[in-house]
């Protein structure tokens, strides 16, 4: 690959984040056939979610170290070929438990692939296109709500569950592929430790910048994970309805994820996620009083998609900017706390909507966002990370094995 077009190898670890995204959430479209097929009730195709998320996020973390020794191209590749083998698994399981066990071979590789992906696109750039990088990669994160899990629904319906899964689990293969091609050789670098992690936790700015990710995703998922059955019972919304809003949801997404490098190189990657986090506000508020019109429900999901999509590139650009040494450790700890905030927004969204009501729903979501811009404003006391992308003569430092 030719080092001043990374473009290639960002698009094909995209796609890869593409495929995991889509592997993690297809249940989601694809819960009552797999439930009939499997003979379980729909919550318990709902924990399959749950099974992958909590899988990711201790396997985030814990990677790296059980990593130490392979260089990072290796990695990657790695938990591509696990994230194939766990979906063409799923795609054939006889019964719930082998599925279960399938999704967490699925998640093992997820959890190896994902911060490794986001550190090798900011490790093949300059620093100046870091924010940029970033945004690319994870764009494929984006895309996956857009595509891949009305994709898998799609097929769901009109062939079956098994083969909607395999499908997804070839997208994974072709991604392998692509990445073993066009992705450069990334040495291993200083392997981390437990007291790197350790001290990663005590970087000035670190712990508080990851708890404002798990908040952030839990306000989210507190609404999101329970989409369907909230505008239904707030906006009155059909079946199609549903569908649309989701869709304007992804898409809006995008816009906001492609939009947000640049507004951070105005801004600074910390007022950019101040903004995130305002607007993200902003359009929960407005969800807990607007009048109940379906209408009202897709104009507000779009506010809420592209102020939270433009989160994510510039909070991992300002964690490799906190600990420079060790990139892909802190974005490992930070993709685990992605993670569990998506298993926590789930678990208070189908715990509290049959009792608190559609109405309230995103009222809770609120008191997480407000904890998540408590951790936000701690996160940059004590710290001088920059607030922009640094200058291009400084080089980036090779990700550790993490």
């Amino acid at each position: 690959m030719n080092p001043r077009n990374p473009t290639p190898a960002l698009l094909a670890l995209a796609l890869g984040y593409f495929s995991l995204g889509t592997i993690s959430l297809a249940v989601v479209g694809l819960n009552a056939p797999i439930g009939k097929s499997l003979e379980v009730a729909p919550a318990s195709v709902g924990l399959l979610v749950t099974v992958f998320a909590l899988t990711f996020a201790v396997g985030a973390p814990t990677a790296p170290a059980l990593l130490r020794r392979m260089d990072r191209k290796k990695v990657l590749l790695l938990g591509l070929a696990l994230l194939t083998v766990g979906g063409a698994l799923s795609a054939v399981a006889p019964d719930y438990t082998t599925m279960t066990l399938t999704r967490v071979i699925g998640a093992i590789g997820a959890a190896i692939f994902g911060p490794a992906s986001s550190a090798a696109g900011a490790a093949i750039v300059g620093p100046e296109r870091r924010h940029r990088a970033l945004a690319t990669v994870f764009a494929g994160m984006t895309a996956a709500s857009v595509l891949g899990v009305p994709l898998a629904s799609f097929l769901g319906s009109t062939l079956s569950w098994r083969p909607a899964l395999l499908g997804v689990s070839v997208l994974s293969a072709l991604a392998l592929v692509l990445v073993a091609v066009l992705v450069p050789d990334l040495p291993a670098g200083e392997p981390p430790t437990a007291q790197a992690y350790r001290a990663a936790l005590r970087t000035p700015g670190a712990l508080p910048t990851v708890t404002t990710t798990l908040l952030f995703m839990a306000a989210q998922f507190t609404v999101y994970a329970v989409a369907g059955a909230y505008l239904a019972a707030r906006f009155d919304a059909s079946a199609g309805m549903v569908s649309g809003t989701l869709m304007a949801f992804g898409v809006v997404g995008v816009l906001g994820n492609a939009l947000a490098p640049r507004i951070s190189e105005k801004l600074g990657g910390t007022r950019t996620i101040t903004v995130s986090l305002t607007g993200l506000g902003v359009a929960l508020a407005l969800l807990v009083v607007t009048p109940k019109a379906a209408v009202a429900g897709l104009l507000l999901f779009a506010v809420w998609a592209f102020f939270s999509q433009m989160y994510q590139a510039p909070q991992q650009a300002r964690l490799i900017a906190i600990l420079p040494a060790h990139p892909a450790l802190i974005l490992a700890l930070n993709a685990s706390a992605l993670y569990l905030g998506m298993s926590l927004g789930s678990l208070i969204g189908s715990t509290f909507l049959p009792s608190v009501g559609a109405t309230l729903m995103p009222a809770l979501a609120l008191l997480l966002l407000l904890a998540a811009a408590g951790a936000h404003v701690l996160s940059g006391r004590g710290t001088k990370a920059p607030a922009a992308p640094a200058p291009a003569e400084q080089p980036v430092p090779a990700p550790s094995n993490s």
